[in-house]
């Protein structure tokens, strides 16, 4: 003899349904556009790949999201959202103030120079300027925001 103990059903729960997850899902397979847009701004800016490339992908993120297929091809259009918050960052948390484009080339230039290995004092040379430009160049590059909170930080610290 068997015994059964019928309990009352409860009703099951359903997770609920990601409403992204079609894009999330589109915007994985193109990752190499962030890859790619990344790579190549950060060769000319000298900011950290890695960073541009999360940057990136938050571009291809929301593209996914709005994208509609009579748009035409998603590629050319993930680019141009990749490569306008990868701008939008740059923008907003780049140089403190306004730096010419053709100094933060070189800048970029001459931060590749010391990265492989040339002595700082042939660069000035290496990129065809003087001593007092590259001086210069480099205070304005150089200069970055500091947070209100971690100054008063620094101020408390023994």
């Amino acid at each position: 003899m068997q015994l059964v103990i019928a309990y009352p059903s409860r009703p099951r729960r359903h997770r609920p349904v990601n409403p992204h997850a079609t894009a999330n899902a589109l915007a994985l397979q193109h990752r190499d556009i962030a890859h790619t847009v990344a790579a190549n701004i950060s060769r000319r800016t000298g900011h950290p790949r890695d960073d541009l490339e999360q940057i990136a992908m938050i571009g291809i993120l929301q593209a996914a999201r709005r994208f509609s297929p009579e748009r035409g091809s998603f590629r050319p259009y993930a680019r141009t959202y990749a490569n306008g918050e990868v701008y939008h960052y740059l923008r907003d948390k780049g140089f403190l103030i306004k730096v010419p484009a053709s100094w933060r080339e070189l800048h970029a230039r001459g931060q590749k120079l010391l990265r492989l290995g040339t002595p700082v004092g042939e660069l000035p040379a290496r990129l065809g300027i003087s001593r007092i430009r590259w001086g210069e160049i480099m205070l304005a590059c150089s200069q970055r925001v500091v947070a209100l909170e971690a100054w008063e930080e620094m101020d408390e610290s023994p």
